[in-house]
Order: structure tokens, then C-alpha cells, then sequence
């Protein structure tokens, strides 16, 4: 009887849990949907999204410039971030010594822990440098930026792809080498493509961090609002674009960086359904 009791007292909390995350989405989506929606009534939905000036002192709000830059910092993160957190992933459950990995899995561990102002602080210090050395420029830049978010993401990639890799049936790996694979063969053609569900999860929550990261992306990205000019030029972001005005912003142009804010929300939401149709696909194979 008491444990029937403790179950059921169990089972409420979790529901209230439950109920009370989906309640702050709720709310979260009913502040931006309501504050932003009417700004881009105001500045006109295409003139909002398409247009290439952002220019609060005129009146006028252009996110293209954000968003394009959004789009190609989290894409350089991408390329830099993805293989070397798979391939490292690889690496430490089918490739590693047992006293590497006793090493590498901590060392994993403390970079998903350091905090983005630290970063952007390392960023700021030593690739901003590297970058104005080799390539010339201010060194604050896209690829000061993609590298330095491609690094953020590597621990969420590499711990969900670890963990997916490892609840591969070891009869996977067996099978290919009866069949006469090699070991570097056998990883890459049978377990790899097995852990594709969750190689792919981690890869998405990597993008959803990236594309939402702020304080890294102000310290070494340049924050010009302008329409990105290369990998060597400054660039601001939807999340850096918020952060920097939004301390002064009043009227319209707070409306404005609300509905920011949404656009970036929707992108969230893309990646997130993509995930979860991705998934789908695979599962139904």
C-alpha cells in the first residue's frame, strides 16, 4: 500500500514536471509570437527579412545582413566542428588505448563545462591573432567566429556520438570481420552507419548550440552590421544583434529585436523538425 502510494506521489511530480516545462514553452513562444509578430506588420515582413540595412536612428530594420550571418558562421562550425567530432568520437570508442581514453573522456567532459565568455575570451586572445597574422584584417572576423563555435561544439558531438557508437551490438562489428572486413573497415562501413540515428542527434544539438550561442560570437566576430563581405570580414549575428541593443532599445526598434528573436526561434524550430523527421526516415528503414 505504501509503496502503491509513493509511486502514484511520484507519478504526480513528474506530470507537474512535465506540465510545467511545456507551460514555460508555451509562455516563451506566446511573449515573442505577440511582441514580434506586430513589429514585422509595422516594417513589413519582406522589408524586415530581405532587406540590407539595419538603422534604428532611421527607422529602418533590415535583418538579412543577421541572418545571412547566422547562417554562414554556424555553417563554417559546421564544417570545422562535425568531422573532428565524429571522427574523434570514432577514435575513442573503437581506435583508443584504455588509458587515452580514461584521459580524452574528462578532457571531453570540461570543455561540454567551460563557459562561452571563456571561450570567446580564448578566441579573442589567440585566434583573433592567428587569424589578423595569416590572413590579414582586424583578425575579428567569420573565421575567427566559425572556429571558435566549431570548438564549442565538439563536446556535444562527440559525448552523443560516443554513446550512440557504444550501444551498437558488438555481432555488428563481429559479422563484418568474419566476413573478412578490416578493423578500420568494419568501423566505418558497419558500426558508424548502425550509430547513424544518434551520430546525427548529437550533430543536431551541436547546430542548435551554435546558432544560438552569444557571448563568443560578440568577442570575435566583428559585429558589423553590414551584408557579410567574407571570411575574413566582420560579421553580427541574430543572437549578437539582440544582445548589443537591446539595453537601449525602446519602440519600434525593441519590437524590432523581439522579432529578431522570433526568426531566430523559427530557425530553432526548423532544425529541430528536421532532426525529428530525420529520425522518422531512419527508423522506418
Amino acid at each position: 500500500m505504501k509503496n502503491k502510494l509513493k509511486e502514484n506521489i511520484m507519478s504526480g511530480v513528474f506530470l507537474f514536471c512535465a506540465c510545467v516545462s511545456v507551460l514555460a514553452v508555451a509562455l516563451i513562444c506566446v511573449f515573442l509570437f505577440a511582441n514580434g509578430i506586430p513589429a514585422m506588420k509595422k516594417i513589413g515582413l519582406f522589408d524586415f527579412l530581405l532587406g540590407k540595412k539595419w538603422k534604428p536612428g532611421n527607422d529602418i530594420y533590415g535583418i538579412l545582413p543577421m541572418i545571412l550571418g547566422s547562417v554562414y558562421v554556424t555553417a563554417g562550425a559546421i564544417v570545422i566542428g562535425v568531422p573532428i567530432g565524429i571522427l574523434a568520437a570514432v577514435f575513442m570508442t573503437r581506435f583508443c588505448p584504455d588509458r587515452l581514453r580514461k584521459l580524452l573522456k574528462p578532457a571531453v567532459d570540461l570543455l561540454a563545462g567551460i563557459p562561452s565568455v571563456v571561450y570567446g575570451f580564448f578566441g579573442l586572445m589567440v585566434i583573433v591573432p592567428a587569424v589578423r597574422q595569416i590572413f590579414g584584417g582586424s583578425g575579428t572576423s567569420m573565421l575567427a567566429a566559425s572556429i571558435v563555435l566549431g570548438i564549442m561544439i565538439l563536446p556535444t558531438i562527440i559525448s552523443v556520438s560516443e554513446s550512440s557508437l557504444n550501444a551498437v551490438p558488438e555481432s555488428y562489428y563481429e559479422g563484418a570481420r568474419a566476413l573478412g572486413a578490416t578493423h578500420e573497415r568494419s568501423v566505418f562501413m558497419t558500426v558508424l552507419p548502425a550509430a547513424k540515428s544518434g551520430v546525427t542527434a548529437g550533430v543536431i544539438l551541436g547546430i542548435g548550440r551554435a546558432i544560438g550561442e552569444t557571448m563568443a560570437v560578440i568577442m570575435v566576430a566583428g559585429n558589423q552590421a553590414a551584408m557579410p563581405g567574407g571570411l575574413t570580414r566582420g560579421v553580427r549575428t541574430m543572437t549578437a544583434n539582440i544582445v548589443l541593443e537591446m539595453g537601449y532599445a525602446a519602440d519600434l526598434h525593441r519590437e524590432a529585436l523581439i522579432a529578431t528573436a522570433v526568426v531566430l526561434f523559427v530557425f530553432i524550430l526548423i532544425i529541430n523538425l528536421s532532426f525529428s523527421l530525420l529520425k522518422r526516415r531512419s527508423e522506418s528503414k
